[in-house]
């Protein structure tokens, strides 16, 4: 696995999953629930996953770091979906073949037709197509969510892009970090600034307050707190087994008190395992990212620009040096 990931389409289950007769425990309104067999997939075992590196899987909402007018600029995960007819079509075909899949409906298997010119909303200015989007006669096809993945820059003006904002200086190049430290052997995390152009053709997840009903507990409505951290920074120093029985216990450990597993195969190829597909529900009351220690490497004074005093770049600046038991500890200095 190398450190520079890039995350660009939905990741399969490492698992063969199935649809199960039972309440959802990721979607509460939802009678039925994709659960994973206890059987490693053929792509995934002829991937070498049992030899692959583990990772947590962060709860957040993906970015990629990429060009735009000519420099590094962060970028916001945006699909094409389909509009409102062609997603009534989708949904029925959907309903179609989970009953032909649990058995209830008799027949061929079900199949869905896109009329891709017809059926998806226009993409905003400055889409692009995630890396990988099958094309039939050059026309972008949406995947198995009936969705297009795809990246927009994120604007300086953006209102729906605010929390980006927070985590970047896009004028600076600057981006602020939530990862392990190089020297992990006390298994501590830190918080640091790395310019854009560190991080190009990467993906990171961005965490915090305002994003996914914040299960990790960062910061507060007064004073909110959004990071970034790279795919693949959380390895497990001891990979989860792969088998259901074992995982179910791992997942009640300290050490498995996370969204779920990401594994990183040397051929390029990721697989991952969601505790949803084991029936396990998330957030939980301590995530593992939250019981580790913190320490804030923020140096702005090897920049030569000034930072707002209400930016996240002066505020983690001013702690430079501070540690904390906990990133949901993280306190600002008051000014004097």
């Amino acid at each position: 696995m190398t450190d520079r990931v890039s995350v660009q389409e939905k990741i399969p289950c490492v698992f063969r999953t199935a649809v199960l007769q039972r309440q959802s425990s990721k979607r509460h309104d939802q009678s039925y629930h994709v659960g994973a067999l206890n059987e490693v997939t053929t792509q995934a075992l002829e991937a070498n996953v049992r030899k692959s590196v583990a990772s947590e899987k962060v709860d957040g909402t993906c970015v990629y770091v990429q060009e735009f007018r000519g420099k590094p600029w962060l970028w916001a995960r945006h699909d094409v979906k389909p509009n409102k007819q062609a997603e009534r079509r989708f949904k029925k075909f959907q309903s179609a073949r989970q009953a032909w899949e649990t058995g209830d409906k008799e027949g061929p298997e079900p199949t869905f037709t896109w009329t891709v010119e017809k059926d998806l909303k226009k993409p905003p200015e400055h889409w692009e197509p995630a890396r990988g989007v099958r094309r039939i006669d050059g026309h972008l096809q949406p995947g198995p969510s009936g969705h297009i993945p795809g990246w927009v820059p994120v604007l300086k003006d953006s209102r729906s892009h605010c929390w980006h904002l927070a985590s970047t200086d896009l004028d600076k190049g600057l981006a602020l970090l939530l990862q392990r430290k190089k020297d992990d052997s006390d298994k501590t995390l830190e918080v640091v600034t790395v310019r854009l152009e560190e991080l190009l053709d990467q993906t990171l997840e961005l965490v915090g307050t305002n994003v996914n009903a914040n299960p990790y507990g960062l910061g507060s409505k007064k004073r909110p707190v959004h990071l970034l951290v790279p795919h693949g920074a959380l390895k497990f120093d001891t990979p989860p087994p792969f088998d259901h029985e074992e995982l179910a216990k791992w997942f009640a450990m300290p050490v498995g008190q996370v969204e779920g597993v990401v594994w990183y195969c040397d051929d390029g190829q990721l697989f991952k395992l969601h505790r949803h597909h084991l029936g396990m529900t998330w957030p939980v009351e301590e995530p593992s990212l939250t019981t580790l220690p913190v320490v804030i490497t923020v140096d702005i004074g090897q920049y030569e620009w000034d930072f707002p005093e209400s930016s996240q770049f002066y505020l983690f600046g001013r702690l430079k040096g501070h540690h904390f038991d906990s990133i949901r500890a993280v306190q600002w200095l008051e000014e004097n």
